[in-house]
């Protein structure tokens, strides 16, 4: 009886052990999903309470319109230089005007028009908290801005070819000048939407809150805008 009281009390234990193994490895999955459900709603309340201020941004869509205006200055005057050299030496211009790739001008007008597109549907669905979209919307604007500046090398590969430099005369240091510093402003557009396609991944906008892709579109809208007026001056009117 002895033996057997002592093997029966041996078994109860040895059964005892998974048992508690068990509980603990349950306990220990029940604190995990308690962990990261506590994780989660505690970014949906940061998210949820992540309001857009007005204020806020209409001071920020003050200061991009400012800057933008220092901007069209720059160009401005640009484009002035460039019309008083033409009304000095028109013959020049226009024979060197004709040099000028106009399928590459057209192609790069094309796609900066297209770019302008994927940001203003990138824009209007966060609005409506379609983050994917707007994820989506950043990348195809990204690589039309890319396919811009790839065309522009072509571009500038075939005239350097030639033997049309920035040196050559005054009107490609004009038009060097023109689209080289558009280009600079079209990388500059790439850095920041690559920071709110960066940003957009994490979800840090929602319909409540896309302050920094509003200003952002309207510099990239900038960027294309200038284009818009640099094609017909370099590549239309001969």
């Amino acid at each position: 009886m002895g033996k057997n009281g002592m093997g029966m009390s041996d078994r109860e234990k040895t059964s005892e052990k998974p048992s508690k193994l068990s509980a603990c490895q349950g306990s220990k999955e029940e604190a995990t999903k308690t962990y990261a459900t506590v994780l989660r709603g505690a970014d949906d309340e940061a998210n949820a309470g992540r309001r857009e201020d007005p204020a806020a941004f209409q001071t920020a869509k003050l200061g991009i319109w400012c800057f933008l205006a220092t901007e069209v200055l720059l160009f401005g005057a640009l484009f002035t230089a460039y019309t008083i050299f033409r009304v000095k030496d028109p013959q020049m211009f226009h024979s060197e005007y004709l040099k000028l790739n106009r399928i590459f001008g057209a192609v790069n007008t094309v796609v900066l028009i297209c770019s302008s597109l994927t940001v203003a549907l990138g824009i209007a669905a966060i609005r409506q908290g379609k983050q994917r979209m707007l994820r989506v919307c950043l990348i195809l604007t990204i690589i039309l801005a890319a396919v811009f500046l790839g065309v522009k090398y072509a571009e500038y590969s075939e005239h350097i070819a030639r033997g049309e430099l920035p040196g050559t005369n005054n009107f490609f240091s004009l038009y060097y000048m023109l689209t080289g510093l558009h280009a600079i402003h079209v990388c500059g557009g790439m850095i920041a939407l690559s920071i709110m396609l960066v940003l957009a991944w994490k979800g840090k906008f929602s319909a409540e809150y896309h302050n920094p892709v509003e200003i952002t579109g309207l510099y990239w809208h900038f960027v294309d805008l200038v284009w818009i007026y640099l094609f017909p001056l370099l590549y239309l009117i001969g």
